[in-house]
Order: C-alpha cells, then structure tokens, then sequence
C-alpha cells in the first residue's frame, strides 16, 4: 500500500496554507502563488515521488491526498536554449505548466537539464542510468544534443518558437510569424528606421526581421543590427553597441522580452526616453513586462498552454496512442503598451 501525504503535510513543509498547495499542484493556475513559493511546492513533491489520487481529488482541501503509485510514469525537461535551468524566465514559466498538467494525469517531472549539461561526457555516463518514461525539450537545440536524445529516448515532444525538422512531436507558436507581427506594428506606427537585438544563426525572429524589412522595400543596414544572446546583458550591450555606432534608428525589435528589458535599461541610462526618443518591442509577453516603466509592448505567446500541451501530447505519446509525429501551432497576438509609439519628429 502506498504511503500517504496529506496537502495539510505538505502546506506545512512549505509553511503556506493548504489551498494555496491545492491550488498549484490541482489547478493550471500561474498566479497560485509566487514563483519561490511554487518552487518549494514542487521541491516537496517532486522529492517525495507523490502523483495525485483522482479518486481523492472530490474531497475537502484539508482532507485531500496525494498517494504514491507502485510503478510512477516519470518525465524529464531539457533546456536546450539556456546553460541554467532558472534564468530564462519564459522557458521556467512553460516548465512549470508541464509540472502541472504531467502531475494532474499521474505523472511527475523527475529531472531539469541544461543543454549545456547534456553536453558533458560525466551527465551522459549519469543519464545512462537514469529511467524516464519521457522527455521534453524546451528551446531550439543544437545537432550534439538531437543526437543524444534520438539515441537516448523515443518518446521525446520539443516545444519553443522556432519549429523543427527533426522526427519529434513539437508543440509550437510561430516565432517566425510573431516577429513578423511585432515588426508589422511598427511599420504601422511609421518606423522605417527599425534595429534589431538579438541572435542571428538559425534564429527565426531575425530572418522575420529582414524579410519584413525587403518586403516593405527598406534596406537592412548592417549598423542596426546586433548580434547578440537574448538576455537582458544581451539586449544592455546591444544599445550600447547601436549607440558607439551612430545608428539612425526610431524603433527597436528585440527578439524577446528579457533582451528589451536590457535594451529599456541602456536607453534610460543614456537619457534616452522610451518611447519618446524611440520604441521599444519584444516577444514573449513575460510577466515582468507589464511591471515595467513604462510597460514593455510585446508579442504574447501563450507559455501556459505551450507547457500544457507538450505535457499532454507526450502522455499520450508515452501512452502510444499516436504514431506519426504530431505538430501542433498555437496562437499569439500583439499586446500594445506604452513603449511604443509614432516614430519622433525631425
């Protein structure tokens, strides 16, 4: 039989009440609670190896259970855009909603890798051992780690922006056509002088960007455009870099929201006012975006779904219940703030 662990149990490990534990382990609800507060909830779960009895789900908050089942089914997440597991707000957002919906049908992530620790010969020789009954990657990856993870498993779904050709299901919203639409936008506002922060190799967001540019017969001028990792150290350094340059620019589109929050910061320091002087856009539509001064115009992408559907078309992949590798796109749309606006006249 197995061991028993109320919700009261673990709201007393995490030292929160016992509808905010249901509330995050039950419901697909990012707002639950804080992030640290449902990083712990988690940690405990996780841990512990618990997966939820449905039969219980019917009772009283104090009185719910959480059983542990004889053979769980067990998943693993791989972040192939970021070495560190933590520090991209938008992939952690989508991993926390596979956590939820994999919980709510008996499953539980067991592990979170970097791509960077796929890498290594030591977490390869660890992996070996290790028994998942699934994987899913979250962010474009590179052809090392395509290899691993074909060799490695077969029951594999990759979820981000930039979709792929490799025989995995994949759950995607179109960065391509996202950028497009952040780029449209400004065009509709009356920028021409439109620079670009980001990366550039097999990234999207920037061919979105250049072909926006040649469709509206404007030239993609080498000296807006910044090469850069999309962080907010990337975006910080890349308006530094358009500044040291003298670029001629109205408009910024960062490729996403932690790079325009970077490129916010190195605007203010340099007493150039957003939106003013110039606009500011990126894509992803994190929550800090809309905390920002002023709040940061983005493309929104839907994480929480993302998350839920890559975690349920890999259930039922695991569950063999399709064969040929499924593609599924999901939504976005543009969500006007106040870092744009009409391009200043000169």
């Amino acid at each position: 039989m197995g061991v028993v662990v109320t919700l009261k149990e673990i709201a007393e490990k995490v030292g929160v009440s016992i509808s905010t534990v249901s509330r995050v382990v039950n419901q697909n609800n990012p707002k639950a609670a804080s992030p640290e507060i449902q990083k712990k909830i988690w940690n405990v779960v996780r841990e512990s190896g618990y997966i939820p009895n449905k039969a219980a789900r019917s009772l009283k908050s104090g009185n719910m259970s959480v059983v542990a089942s004889p053979e769980p089914k067990s998943i693993a997440c791989i972040y192939g855009r970021t070495d560190d597991t933590l520090s991209d707000p938008f992939f952690t957002h989508i991993a926390r909603s596979i956590e939820r919906e994999a919980f709510k049908n008996n499953y539980f992530v067991k592990y979170s890798f970097s791509a960077s620790e796929v890498s290594s010969s030591q977490l390869h020789q660890h992996l070996a051992d290790i028994q998942v009954d699934g994987v899913v990657v979250l962010g474009r990856f590179h052809d090392e780690l395509l290899s691993f993870i074909s060799q490695r498993w077969s029951n594999v779904v990759y979820t981000g922006l930039n979709p792929i050709t490799s025989p995995f299901d994949q759950v995607i919203c179109e960065g391509y056509d996202a950028a497009l639409a952040a780029m449209d936008y400004l065009l509709e506002l009356g920028h021409t002088k439109i620079a670009y922060i980001g990366e550039q190799r097999k990234e999207i967001r920037y061919y979105a960007y250049k072909d926006s540019l040649k469709k509206h017969d404007i030239e993609c001028l080498p000296s807006r455009v910044v090469d850069v990792i999309q962080s907010s150290e990337g975006g910080y350094r890349g308006v530094n870099e358009l500044i040291e340059r003298g670029a001629d620019v109205t408009a910024v589109f960062c490729a996403n929201d932690v790079t325009a929050i970077g490129a916010m910061r190195a605007f203010k320091e340099h007493s150039i006012q957003v939106p003013k002087d110039i606009s500011v856009i990126g894509i992803d539509d994190i929550e800090t975006a809309q905390y920002m001064s002023p709040m940061l115009t983005t493309i929104h992408i839907p994480r929480d779904e993302l998350g839920k559907v890559a975690a349920q078309t890999l259930i039922r992949r695991i569950q063999k219940l399709h064969r040929l590798p499924m593609k599924i796109s999901l939504p976005f749309y543009v969500v006007k703030r106040e870092s744009c606006c009409e391009p200043p006249l000169k």
